[in-house]
């Protein structure tokens, strides 16, 4: 019996070591190609408060964009609209895309209670089909992903950002 464990336990350590391998080296591997995906505003298809489809080429052209992730349940998501909504003065060559995988009911709640639902450069878009957290590999909320006018990444940022830090990032 003794003899058998001696056999089966490196066996097994090695049979477990070359899994876990193999899932990091998926994963580093899924994640550079997620970086290559996302150097440029991939292709999307999201919806409006009204139903109607919002893609890629309704953005408006030579413009910096930024994506924001968000659910109407997240503090942080409710503590980054009102800062946004306190300085949207200053956005106003830049446009703002809230994103949400919640009912459009619930997504223009929110939009009314931080008063963004009327500015002509902020937008808020359905995603019923959860495909941006995918897209954007996007793991919390809220998330910013970052455009330059040219539509190439200035950077992906997880959790709660300074308005004043976003503002800088978009020079």
């Amino acid at each position: 019996m003794k003899k058998y464990l001696k056999i089966i336990i490196p066996i097994v350590v090695l049979f477990v070591l070359v899994f876990l391998g193999y899932k990091v080296v998926t994963k580093i591997s899924h994640k550079k190609e997620v970086a290559k995906h996302i150097k440029t505003i991939p292709g999307f298809d999201y919806q409006t408060l009204e139903g109607k489809s919002f893609k890629n080429k309704d953005l408006k052209e030579n413009t910096a964009t930024v994506f924001l992730y968000f659910s109407s349940d997240c503090e942080y998501c409710q503590s980054e609209a009102a800062k946004i909504q306190e300085n949207i003065d200053k956005f106003e060559n830049v446009q703002l895309v809230f994103i949400s995988f919640e009912k459009p009911k619930k997504i223009r709640a929110f939009a009314t209670k931080y008063k963004l639902d009327s500015y002509d450069n902020v937008h808020f878009l359905s995603d019923s089909k959860a495909s941006f957290a995918t897209s954007f590999d996007v793991k919390s909320l809220p998330c910013l992903v970052i455009y330059d006018k040219d539509q190439k990444l200035i950077e992906k940022i997880n959790g709660q950002t300074k308005v004043e830090t976003l503002l800088k990032k978009l020079q």
